[in-house]
């Protein structure tokens, strides 16, 4: 999997950069949470702070393009972001517990 950054802009107001990017890929979608491994590993942040929103794919395109918001602090992103987007982004042994 390949993934492009096509805009990085920071949002002062809620303490987050909002990072736009299309994964290119190879055999079957990626899950989220390897889109979202991925990225964390490329801004140098936890995976704890982050949120992929909308990720949106094509019918015969091996391309998902999506946006990624990275808070500042956990604490930030339990502030500003709804609580069914933070279940998503997390493990099965998270939403277990």
């Amino acid at each position: 999997m390949e993934i492009k950054i096509t805009s990085n802009t920071r949002n002062e107001l809620l303490s987050r950069n909002e990072v736009a990017f299309t994964a290119s890929y190879d055999g079957a979608t990626p899950s989220r949470a390897d889109i979202g491994a991925k990225i964390a590993a490329m801004q140098n942040t936890p995976i704890e702070n982050l949120i992929l929103a909308p990720l949106k794919g094509r019918f015969g395109v091996r391309a998902v393009a999506g946006i990624a918001r990275i808070y500042d602090s956990p604490e930030a992103l339990k502030a500003t972001e709804r609580e069914f987007l933070i279940v998503r982004g997390q493990t099965k042994a998270a939403k277990e517990e």
